[in-house]
C-alpha cells in the first residue's frame, strides 16, 4: 500500500497539459515521417497523387492513408505514456507535478496494463472523475486498470528520477 496522498484533479490536469506538448511534438514528428515514407511510395511509382495537388490532400482523400495516420498517432500516443509508466511511473509531466501513477501495492505498471490505462484515459477525459470521487480521487482509466495516482514527496520524487540514470 503506498504511503503517498491521492493525486487530485488540478494536478492531475497541469501534468497533463504538459505530457499533451510532447505528445503533439512526437505527432507532428511522426505526421512528417510518414509523410515522407507516402512521398518516397509515391516517388517510387507505388502510389499516384493523381488529381491531388500535394501528399495531404492526397492523404486526407484516402480513406486508407488516413486511417494509417490516424493509428499511427494513437498508437505514437498509447506508447508514449505506457513507456513512461512501465519504466518510473512517471511521464514528464507527471515528473514536473510529482506524481506517479502505481498499483495498489505501490508497483510499476505492467505493460497491458499500462496501455490499456492509457487507452481507457479517453484523452484525459477519464480524469473528470476524480471531481466526483472525493474519497479516493480515482479516475475512469484508475477504476478499469485498478492502478492509482499518487503525489510523491520532493525527495522521493528526486529518487525515482535519479534511479532512471
Amino acid at each position: 500500500m503506498s504511503e503517498f496522498p491521492k493525486a487530485g484533479f488540478f494536478r492531475r490536469l497541469a501534468s497533463l497539459i504538459y505530457d499533451g506538448l510532447v505528445v503533439i511534438a512526437f505527432a507532428m514528428l511522426t505526421t512528417v515521417v510518414y509523410l515522407l515514407i507516402v512521398q518516397g511510395f509515391i516517388s517510387a511509382d507505388l502510389l499516384s497523387l493523381g488529381e491531388h495537388p500535394d501528399v495531404s490532400a492526397y492523404i486526407q482523400a484516402s480513406p486508407l492513408l488516413y486511417g494509417i495516420r490516424a493509428a499511427l498517432l494513437i498508437l505514437v500516443s498509447v506508447l508514449f505514456f505506457a513507456y513512461f509508466w512501465t519504466k518510473s511511473g512517471q511521464t514528464i509531466g507527471m515528473r514536473a507535478w510529482r506524481l506517479r501513477v502505481e498499483t495498489p501495492a505501490g508497483k510499476l505498471l505492467s505493460w497491458p496494463v499500462a496501455i490499456s490505462r492509457s487507452l481507457c484515459a479517453l484523452c484525459g477525459l477519464g480524469n473528470l472523475l476524480v471531481l466526483v470521487d472525493f474519497k479516493h480521487k480515482r479516475a475512469l482509466q484508475d477504476l478499469i486498470c485498478k492502478t492509482q495516482v499518487v503525489v510523491l514527496s520532493k525527495e522521493e520524487n528526486k529518487k525515482v528520477y535519479n534511479s532512471l540514470d
